[in-house]
C-alpha cells in the first residue's frame, strides 16, 4: 500500500489517496493493475479505530459525492476510518475490455426487450469474482496502518456495491455490520445472501425501474441474518432519501461501537 497524495484535511476529516499492489504478484486474487483508493479518518487520529469500506455505484467512483458525504459522517460523528476504492472499469482503473463488452452486449439485450434485473445480476456476479479479492486485500492493508488498527469492520454499498457487496460481506468474517440495497434476490446475490448473518440495514425504492420492488423485498427475504431491518422507501432507483444516510450513521455506531 502507497499511499500518494499528501494529507487534506476538511472540518476535521483528513483524506488521503492510495495505491494498492502494482503486479500480480502484489496482493492476492492474481490483480493485474494498482487498485485506486482513498482513505477518510479523524484529523490526528492514533490508534485503533472501526473501519468502514464503501462500495459505489454504477458509473461513479471512490470519490464521487455521495461516497465523500457518508464518509465524512462516519468519521466526523462517530470516529471510524472509512476506505473506498474503484472498482475494476471505473474511476482511475484502466478500461476492462471485457467488462465493457458485456455492458455494450446487455444494453442491447435490453433495447431489444430483454428484462435488465437478470442481466444485471449476472454482471455483477462476474465483477466479483474480483473485487472480493481485492476488497479483501484492501481491508489487509488499511489495518495494518497504524491510525486504524485491526478494529471492528463494517460495509456500506447499494445497487452496484449491494451487488459486489454480497458476496464480500459472506466471505469476510471481519464484517459486523452492513448497509445494502437497492438489489435483487436473483441466482448468485440470493445465494450471497443466505450466507449473511451479521446485522444488515437494507434499503428499497418502492418504484426502482432498474431493480423490481419484488426482488428487492426478496432479497431482504433472503438475508439469513437473524438481526435485519428493512427501509422501504417512495421513489425511483436514484432517489435514495438523504435522511437514510441519519439511520446509516446511527447502526454503524450501535454495531461498530
Amino acid at each position: 500500500m502507497r499511499f500518494t497524495s499528501v494529507v487534506t484535511s476538511s472540518d476535521g476529516v483528513d483524506e488521503q489517496l492510495f495505491t494498492l499492489g502494482e503486479t500480480p504478484t502484489d496482493i492476492p486474487g492474481d490483480i493485474p493493475d494498482g487498485i485506486p483508493g482513498v482513505l477518510w479518518t479523524p484529523e490526528g487520529a492514533t490508534g485503533t479505530r472501526p473501519l468502514i469500506l464503501m462500495g459505489h455505484g454504477g458509473g461513479h467512483h471512490k470519490k464521487a459525492p455521495d461516497i465523500v458525504a457518508r464518509a465524512h459522517r462516519f468519521v466526523a460523528e462517530c470516529g471510524f476510518a472509512v476506505v473506498a476504492v474503484d472498482v475494476p472499469g471505473h474511476g482511475d482503473r484502466p478500461v476492462h475490455e471485457e467488462y465493457d463488452r458485456i455492458a455494450t452486449e446487455n444494453q442491447a439485450r435490453v433495447a431489444a426487450g430483454a428484462e435488465l434485473a437478470p442481466l444485471i445480476a449476472d454482471f455483477q456476479a462476474l465483477v466479483a469474482r474480483r473485487t472480493v479479492p481485492e476488497w479483501r486485500a484492501v481491508l489487509d492493508a488499511v489495518q495494518e496502518v497504524e491510525y486504524v488498527g485491526p478494529g471492528p469492520v463494517g460495509y456500506w454499498g447499494v445497487s452496484l456495491g449491494c451487488g459486489l457487496g454480497l458476496p464480500f460481506v459472506a466471505a469476510e468474517p471481519r464484517v459486523r455490520a452492513a448497509v445494502l440495497g437497492l438489489g435483487g434476490a436473483l441466482g448468485p446475490s440470493a445465494e450471497a445472501a443466505a450466507r449473511i448473518t451479521v446485522p444488515v440495514e437494507f434499503l428499497v425504492q418502492w418504484d426502482d425501474e432498474r431493480v423490481p420492488r419484488a426482488q428487492g423485498l426478496a432479497l431482504f427475504d433472503a438475508l439469513a441474518s437473524a438481526e435485519k431491518t428493512l427501509h422501504a422507501n417512495p421513489g425511483r432507483h436514484a432517489e435514495l432519501p438523504a435522511y437514510e444516510l441519519d439511520s446509516a450513521v446511527r447502526f454503524f455506531a450501535r454495531h461498530l461501537g
